[in-house]
C-alpha cells in the first residue's frame, strides 16, 4: 500500500470534491483495491477487498501528518468504506462529517453523502464530462437539454449555470431525484429544470413530447439489477436518438463498465444511428489514468446532421 500512503504524503488541502487515489486503474500493483477521494473537509477511502486494522492505521497515520503539514488548526475527517460482494459498509473513522455536506467542483455546489450507500451523490470520474458540457452548452447555448439518468443532476446544474434554456432531467429514483432539486437551489437556479421520476424505457412519450434536444446526455450505470444492463439496453437508446436529436445537435454518451471497450458503443451506435458523426471521446482527468484506456471511463461526443438529412430520417424512423 505504500504507493498509496505516497500520494497521501504529498497531496494538497483540497477545496474542491476530486480524486486523490486510484488504485483502480491498475498502475500501482498491489494497490488495485484502494481508492482515496476529498469531498472537503472529508477524506473518504474506499476498499474493494478485506483489509486488516493495520492497514488502516497506516492511513489514518498518514493523513493525520499530512494535515498537521497543511493545515494545524483542522480536524481530521475521514471516513472508511469496505465494498465486497454482497455489500458494503462504512465506518466514521476521525472526526465528523458536516449535515447537510456540500462540497464543490469548479464553482457548483452539489449535496453528497459520504456515510451511506455506495454512491455518494456526485461522481468524481465524470468532472470531465461536467467540463465538457459547460463548455459545450457555454458555446453553443441550447434551448433545450435531456439528461437521462440524471441521479442527482450535476450535469443539468453545469447546464444551466453555463445558459442552457431548459434541461429535462428523467431518473426512476425519487431520492436522486430529490437531491437533484436541493442541487439547483444551493446553486441559486430556480428555473429551468424539469425533472421526471420515471423509468426512461417506458416515458418515451413524455419524453419526445419534451423534444426535440439540442443536448442529449447518457449516463446510464453499467449493471443494474431490474433496470439497465449496458450490453443489451444501451441499444435501445441509441435507436432513439436520432428521433429526440434536433438538427444538428450533440449527444454525449457514457459508459463506466471496464469489461465493454470504446467499440462496444462505437460498433452499436454505426450500425443503430448511422447518421450520427462521432465527434471525440472525452479524456479522463489524468489522476484517473488507467492501464488501459479501453477499461476507463467512456465518454463519447456525437453530432447529428444539420437541416433536412435528419428530419427525413425522423419521418422514416
Amino acid at each position: 500500500m505504500q504507493a498509496l500512503l505516497n500520494a497521501i504524503a504529498t497531496m494538497d488541502l483540497s477545496t474542491d470534491a476530486r480524486r486523490i487515489f486510484h488504485g483502480r486503474g491498475g498502475l500501482f500493483p498491489g494497490c488495485e483495491h484502494w481508492v482515496l477521494d476529498a469531498y472537503p473537509p472529508v477524506w473518504v477511502l474506499t476498499s474493494f477487498q478485506a483489509v486488516t486494522d493495520d492497514e488502516l492505521a497506516a492511513v489514518h497515520a498518514a493523513l493525520f501528518a499530512r494535515m498537521q503539514q497543511l493545515a494545524p488548526d483542522q480536524p481530521l475527517n475521514w471516513v472508511f468504506q469496505c465494498r465486497l460482494e454482497g455489500g458494503s459498509e462504512t465506518r466514521l473513522m476521525a472526526g465528523s462529517v458536516p449535515e447537510p455536506h456540500v462540497v464543490t467542483e469548479s464553482g457548483a455546489r452539489f449535496r453528497v453523502h459520504v456515510l451511506k450507500g455506495q454512491n455518494h451523490g456526485l461522481f468524481l470520474d465524470m468532472a470531465e464530462g461536467r467540463r465538457w458540457v459547460r463548455e459545450h452548452v457555454a458555446a453553443h447555448a441550447p434551448r433545450k437539454v435531456l439528461n437521462l439518468f440524471a441521479y442527482t443532476c450535476a450535469f443539468s446544474v453545469v447546464a444551466r449555470q453555463a445558459g442552457a434554456r431548459h434541461v429535462l432531467n428523467v431518473d426512476m429514483s425519487h431520492g436522486a431525484l430529490a437531491t437533484g432539486q436541493q442541487n439547483h437551489q444551493l446553486n441559486g437556479i430556480t428555473t429551468g429544470a424539469g425533472f421526471m421520476p420515471h423509468d426512461i424505457f417506458s416515458t418515451w412519450g413524455k419524453i419526445s413530447r419534451g423534444g426535440p434536444y439540442d443536448l442529449i446526455i447518457l449516463d446510464p450505470p453499467s449493471y443494474q439489477k431490474g433496470s439497465f444492463v449496458a450490453t443489451k439496453d444501451y441499444a435501445r437508446l441509441m435507436r432513439r436518438l436520432p428521433d429526440l436529436l434536433e438538427a444538428g445537435g450533440y449527444a454525449l454518451l457514457c459508459l463506466n463498465a471496464p469489461e465493454l471497450g470504446v467499440a462496444f458503443l462505437r460498433d452499436q451506435m454505426q450500425e443503430l444511428a448511422p447518421d450520427l458523426a462521432f465527434v471525440q471521446r472525452v479524456a479522463n482527468a489524468p489522476v484517473f489514468a488507467d492501464v488501459s484506456d479501453e477499461r476507463s471511463l467512456k465518454v463519447l461526443v456525437y453530432k447529428g446532421p444539420d437541416g433536412p438529412v435528419l428530419l427525413a430520417h425522423n419521418r422514416v424512423a
